[in-house]
């Protein structure tokens, strides 16, 4: 793993995989806890600025990058069901890790 890769958790995130990565020692901010509410469009130049990949749920980030040229540091889209829940943690962890 890169140590100087950070992250960015958009407030989609569960905070249960925020606090995960944060057990497994990764940089990660979490828009929930920073700066609810604010625009896909922030989340995403905040991303950049801050040089950390954008974890998220919200396909509305694809449609940024590829459809309207937005630039982006990095995107990882986790689509699992709600249900899913350790799955998901498991899957980041692993992909994170490695």
């Amino acid at each position: 793993m890169d140590s100087n890769m950070k992250f960015l958790a958009d407030e989609c995130c569960d905070l249960s995989m925020v606090n995960l990565l944060r057990e497994e020692g990764h940089d990660i901010d979490y828009i929930q806890q920073t700066e609810p509410g604010i625009s896909d469009n922030e989340v995403l130049a905040n991303a950049l600025r801050e040089k950390r990949v954008l974890i998220t749920e919200d396909k509305d980030f694809g449609e940024l990058v590829y459809r309207f040229k937005k630039p982006a540091y990095g995107i990882i889209l986790l689509r699992f069901h709600p249900r899913d829940k350790q799955r998901k943690l498991l899957r980041i962890s692993q992909l994170i890790n490695k």
